[in-house]
């Protein structure tokens, strides 16, 4: 296939880990709706044990697109082989999709059109409208979580209806209109290339959770502003192969709000952080998975309180 031009296309990245199908269908739509604006699509596989990357391999020459390949032989985390796949980019755009994404048309001929605009030079990340499996808009743009909101989730308040507003994610807004907002959903996070790399791209101490929030308030600092495209949809199935390991699970979530709180918050507020995610947390979410008569939640709440102690030394680490 002859190389176009990148002026004015993107590069799609793809971090996979244990993806099965999901990500042999997302090329599909790729190749299906948008070949002609892609310059290239790069897949990062974090170690995988299932056959995902091989059915990629098999079928490759179908693909109307460069298609690059990495093969870690180790899961180095999500922001990190983010970082690597952008590495291997060269067209004016990176686009991070999620291997649980489907295309339609308009996915991405919209957005970029959007940051094409010389109206729109400001703008740093463009997001789109996301359907679930059910059809439904999903709640995918977020806020930037202050003290407050992680308070919340340690003690368990924002799982009462009163206290539900305080959360990172935009749940009371249905998601039915064009607008700026904090942060977008890093399963279709679209952005230009230079900024990217002016950026330093993810934060690789974040294994994996946040590290899309952490960028997007570092772009937001740098001066530009993050839009939510509703003229434009994709699927996602969400929650992706990370629910199949719970405690894992929720020990990088602990992990990258330790992470943000200290990269973030003031001394004083980060260290606050710090004790009240290992002093109270355990027994509060202990005690809503006794009351709701989840037993097997508890002995993963404690695995990834014992896994978030045993790294301490390198989350507290400068």
């Amino acid at each position: 296939m002859t190389k176009q031009s990148s002026h004015g296309m993107l590069d799609v990245i793809f971090v996979n880990w244990n993806g099965g199908n999901q990500l042999l269908d997302a090329l599909g739509s790729i190749a299906m709706h948008h070949s002609a604006l892609v310059h290239s699509v790069v897949i990062v596989d974090n170690a995988s044990a299932d056959d995902s990357l091989a059915q990629v391999i098999q079928r490759r020459s179908e693909f109307p697109f460069d298609l690059k390949i990495v093969a870690n032989t180790e899961n180095k985390g999500f922001g990190a082989a983010c970082n690597q796949g952008a590495a291997l980019a060269a067209a004016d755009f990176l686009l991070f999709l999620n291997p649980d994404t489907r295309l339609f048309r308009g996915s991405l001929s919209t957005p970029i059109a959007y940051l094409l605009d010389p109206e729109n030079v400001r703008i740093g990340v463009a997001g789109i409208q996301l359907i679930d499996d059910s059809g439904k808009v999903s709640r995918s743009c977020s806020r930037f979580p202050g003290f407050s909101v992680f308070l919340a989730q340690v003690t368990g308040l924002n799982r009462l209806p009163a206290f539900s507003r305080m959360s990172t994610h935009m749940a009371e807004w249905p998601h039915d209109e064009t607008r700026r907002v904090d942060h977008v959903i890093g399963a279709f996070y679209l952005m230009p290339r230079a900024l990217f790399e002016a950026l330093h791209g993810f934060d690789e101490r974040f294994f994996v959770y946040l590290e899309d929030l952490d960028l997007s308030l570092r772009v937001h600092q740098a001066g530009y502003q993050i839009v939510y495209l509703a003229t434009a949809q994709a699927f996602h199935a969400g929650g992706g192969t990370s629910r199949k390991v719970k405690a894992r699970r929720l020990f990088y979530s602990l992990r990258s709000r330790l992470l943000y709180g200290r990269k973030h918050f003031r001394p004083v507020r980060a260290a606050a952080l710090l004790a009240i995610t290992l002093g109270i947390e355990p027994l509060t979410r202990t005690a809503f998975s006794l009351l709701g008569g989840h037993i097997d939640d508890v002995r993963d709440t404690w695995k990834a309180y014992a896994m978030l102690v045993a790294d301490l030394p390198r989350i507290l680490r400068r």
